[in-house]
């Protein structure tokens, strides 16, 4: 009562009281929506979300497919919003050159990541921010580790280990057993980034098995949806479903592998000093760096570490899923396996081998190629960008620090860019300028800008050199007579997108 008693006798207090709140209202609703210097923004179009989650509950198993399918009804620039995080998802061409290369330096960062953050501090050069020190790393890969000089340098690894893939093949062909081409093909890309990249073949003992199994692990974590990245206040999940105690155990084990291979490069220079002639590996080139420091760059251990880790987690699973998409499609397609395997064999003419230099003679292959990539992208989804900063876009307001996600398996099967889009048809490709080296972009499996992949060339030559050598020794069929058509071609979860079911065939050796 007191109070009452107390407004009831202070009635200019009272009026005051209710006055100045009434005038801050009526000052700010003014500037809201009165004020002409301030233009309403235009968002992209979006599909309806729900309270805390958004738009998590529509992107499923297989995202690069609902993103498509989302994408065909609300645009092909689309925001998203996954928990409170807002993702632009680029779904076009048209978009993707905006991304890349019209707006490139403001779209070249990458969003924070826990499982990345927890392997090597993100100091690779696929999930480190944009910056000096990305700058630096990405000039060591480009110029030091993966230049077209560098590559060539290797191309007696390339060709022994193909050859070791053949002899294999034609062994278990000889014996009529079911070959699991989809494992021979992983052994092939880990044997030939292993003697690149370390100096030596880790596939056998215990080691070198061990390290693979942590590399398929790695890349499942990456792949996997972690709801504390987009809902802040349940970050606390990832240690009740063991996420946290995963990343922590794979980047233990990595670290483990690859502190010992380090250690063993720098024990062997101790031993044999400057004068030891033999082809620089990968290791040694960075340890080289490391050591005379000529740039002012520091390359840490960790840095060294994260860089040899960036080659197998990339080169790896993109070489070897790519070999096996495009061998299942030649097997479903026999007459674009035969036309291949006439243009190889008339380029062999009496060898039984495919050589280097044969290559660029073979542009019915490289065709063959392109097209498993458009359909068959390894990474349907690039790895995500981030903007820094305000920016327009095809006349929409996108915002500082949204998520970009861009579908290049979605733009690969665009009906407006390429006809009949879900028909393997590599005559597309032939007498077209169109290729993936990142100024096309129908077509960039491996991106494209400041962001794209430094190792295609490197994954390319493994993957051009081996299909050739299969096709020109190899007649391949499917166990128990089943046709090529019926060749079960389902997509498997994970980042990388391979193969549900791997690859197993039998093969009949064909001597020349």
């Amino acid at each position: 009562m007191s109070g009452f008693v107390f407004y009831q006798e202070n009635p200019w207090l009272s009026s005051r009281f209710f006055v100045f709140p009434l005038f801050l209202l009526t000052v700010f609703l003014i500037r809201k929506w009165f004020n002409p210097s301030k233009t309403p923004l235009n968002h992209p179009p979006s599909p309806p979300k729900l309270p805390i989650i958004g738009n998590l509950h529509q992107i499923g198993l297989n995202p690069h497919r609902t993103l498509q399918s989302l994408a065909q009804k609300h645009g092909s620039l689309m925001l998203l919003h996954l928990g409170n995080v807002p993702i632009l998802v680029v779904s076009s061409a048209d978009a993707a050159r905006e991304i890349m290369k019209t707006h490139d330096p403001i779209f070249s960062n990458r969003p924070k990541s826990s499982v990345a953050s927890g392997i090597y501090e993100c100091k690779d050069i696929a999930f480190c921010p944009y910056g000096e020190y990305w700058r630096q790393v990405k000039s060591i890969c480009v110029y030091q580790l993966l230049s077209n000089r560098k590559v060539q340098s290797f191309r007696n690894v390339r060709e022994e280990e193909i050859s070791l893939m053949v002899e294999k093949i034609k062994e278990l062909g000889f014996s009529n057993v079911t070959i699991n081409l989809g494992e021979i093909f992983a052994s092939l890309a880990n044997d030939v980034i292993c003697r690149v990249a370390l100096g030596r073949k880790y596939s056998d003992g215990e080691g070198g098995i061990k390290f693979k199994e942590v590399l398929e692990t790695l890349g499942e974590l990456l792949g996997a949806f972690d709801v504390g990245e987009f809902i802040p206040w349940l970050v606390w999940t990832k240690y009740i479903n063991g996420m946290d105690s995963k990343v922590k155990k794979v980047a233990k084990d990595l670290d483990e592998f690859l502190e010992s291979v380090v250690q063993m490069h720098i024990d062997e220079k101790r031993r044999k000093g400057n004068n030891d002639e033999k082809m620089q590996d990968f290791v040694d080139v960075l340890l080289e760096i490391q050591e005379k420091n000529e740039t002012g760059f520091v390359l840490d251990g960790i840095s060294v570490k994260a860089l040899i880790l960036d080659m197998f987690a990339a080169g790896t699973d993109t070489t070897f899923t790519l070999l096996e998409w495009t061998m299942s499609e030649l097997i479903r397609h026999d007459h674009i396996m035969k036309k291949l395997k006439n243009e190889v064999s008339n380029i062999a003419g009496c060898k039984s081998h495919i050589t280097e230099d044969d290559i660029d003679k073979l542009q019915y292959l490289k065709a063959v190629i392109k097209e498993t990539l458009r359909l068959h992208t390894p990474l349907p989804l690039l790895v995500p960008r981030e903007s820094t900063q305000d920016v327009k876009l095809l006349g929409y307001d996108i915002a500082a620090g949204t998520r970009v996600i861009i579908n290049v398996w979605a733009i690969g099967r665009d009906p407006s860019l390429w006809e009949n889009p879900d028909k393997f048809w590599p005559e597309r490709f032939l007498n077209s300028p169109i290729d993936f080296k990142g100024q096309h972009f129908e077509l960039t499996p491996f991106g494209a800008g400041r962001r794209s992949c430094p190792g295609a060339a490197f994954a390319m030559g493994i993957v051009e050199l081996a299909l050739a050598n299969l096709v020109v020794n190899f007649d391949f069929s499917l166990p128990g007579g089943v046709s090529g058509e019926d060749l079960d071609m389902t997509e498997g979860d994970g980042i990388t997108v391979h193969k549900k079911f791997p690859l197993t065939v039998l093969a009949s050796f064909n001597s020349i």
